[in-house]
């Protein structure tokens, strides 16, 4: 059992996250992330997904972080619950995911880099089908691929927009990465690739003035992208906190059982 005796308290601005933080505010003392041992997050996976990446901007990724769904679908989250936060605590699961790092360079050269705990994604602009070349470790592997977007994922957002891209679920720990195109139209029989975690992937955008591309890292976005290259960035591991009876690996594979 581990003690956190340092904890940090965060909410999403919705109305049920902001009442439950008030209902937890007198409960415990709090302290800022900048000093925390552990972060509580309130809200649903956006929330969390938003509050792991300030962790990694603050190079905070070692604090754990348990989160409590007060959002829509919460798949990243725990139940919530008011009352027996200590004990949850004291008894919860860590799980470690390690993010992908987007290095999106633009039309106009400007180089980005982004981490991406879910996934990466490319997607056309336009009414235009993009047309990528795709690489895998300095090997083109897809010379042309005509489609509305491609994009990666890590195991723990294999079950987000690569299974609706029908992408397959990627079991916790499996040192994989899912390569799912999105509604590819050549080659039609690609359906995807299934990555090991040391593979750097490469994604050429063909005629990028025609046929705009954007690059997307879970929630941030690059407009008018010529090339994005997709590794995992294994210097910033975060930490995910579950219930035992709510475990994320759990979760993640009985996905596949789900009609």
């Amino acid at each position: 059992m581990t003690e956190y005796l340092r904890r940090a308290l965060v909410a999403s601005p919705t109305a049920p996250a902001q009442a439950a933080r008030a209902a937890l505010s007198d409960a415990w003392d709090w302290c800022s992330v900048d000093d925390a041992d552990v972060v509580i997050a309130l809200g649903g996976d956006g929330f969390m997904l938003q509050t792991l990446h300030t962790l990694l901007d603050a190079r905070r990724s070692a604090v754990p972080v348990f989160g409590m769904n007060l959002g829509t679908v919460g798949f990243l989250m725990n139940e919530w619950r008011q009352h027996d936060l200590d004990e949850r605590l004291s008894k919860a699961r860590a799980f470690k995911v390690t993010p992908l790092l987007m290095t999106a360079t633009g039309i106009d050269g400007r180089v980005h880099t982004i981490p991406a705990i879910n996934e990466v994604s490319l997607l056309r602009e336009t009414r235009q089908t993009a047309k990528l070349e795709v690489s895998v470790n300095d090997r083109v592997v897809l010379e042309e691929l005509a489609c509305d977007g491609i994009l990666a994922a890590t195991p723990a957002g294999s079950t987000a927009y690569n299974l609706s891209a029908h992408g397959p679920i990627l079991p916790l720990g499996s040192a994989m990465i899912a390569l799912t195109p999105i509604s590819a139209f050549r080659p039609r029989r690609w359906r995807g690739a299934i990555l090991p975690d040391k593979a750097r992937v490469k994604l050429r955008v063909l005629d990028p003035d025609k046929r705009p591309v954007s690059a997307v890292a879970d929630q941030r976005e690059i407009r008018e992208v010529a090339e994005v290259t997709i590794a995992i960035d294994r210097a910033r591991e975060l930490t995910l906190l579950f219930d035992p009876e709510h475990a994320l690996d759990d979760r993640i594979t009985m996905e596949q059982f789900v009609s």
